[in-house]
Order: structure tokens, then sequence, then C-alpha cells
């Protein structure tokens, strides 16, 4: 009898939380959706305020990047050993 109680047990609290996360998901949900988006429109204004702080409307301006300079000379080759395969 104990048995049957445990599992009955079990299965009424399977379905209860069932129920609840049913009724609880969407507004889960509908949280963390408004959360990501004030989030996406904070970083958003951010970048906006950067831009328009660091460089006056019209001045275009050129950035490289640092390239990496080879090990090798513009003379010397690349060395790749291999061997020969007989068929």
């Amino acid at each position: 009898m104990g048995f049957l109680k445990t599992i009955a047990i079990i299965i009424i609290i399977y379905y209860g939380l069932k129920f609840v996360g049913r009724l609880a998901a969407p507004f889960l949900v509908k949280k963390a959706a408004e959360k990501m988006g004030s989030q996406f429109n904070q970083n958003f204004q951010n970048n906006q305020r950067q831009q328009t702080q660091s460089k006056p409307e019209g001045e275009v301006t050129v950035e490289q990047k640092n390239t990496k300079k080879s090990h090798f000379s513009d003379t010397e080759g690349e060395y790749i050993d291999f061997e020969d395969v007989k068929d």
C-alpha cells in the first residue's frame, strides 16, 4: 500500500509542476524578452554616444591594423618537407 501511495504522490507532483509551469512559462519568457530588449537598447545607446563623442560629423579617419611581420624574409621561402610515394 505504501508503494502505491508513493507512486500516486509522485504523479500528483509531476502533473502539478507541469500545470504550474504552463501558467508561469509565458510570464517568465515575457520578462526575459523585456530584459534582453532593454539591454539591447542600452548597449545601442551607449554605442551611439561613443561614436558621436569621439568624432565630429564629416571627419573621415582611416585606421590601419598592425600587420604581423613574417618571420621569413622576402628572399627566403617556406620549407615544406615531403616524401615521394611510389604506386
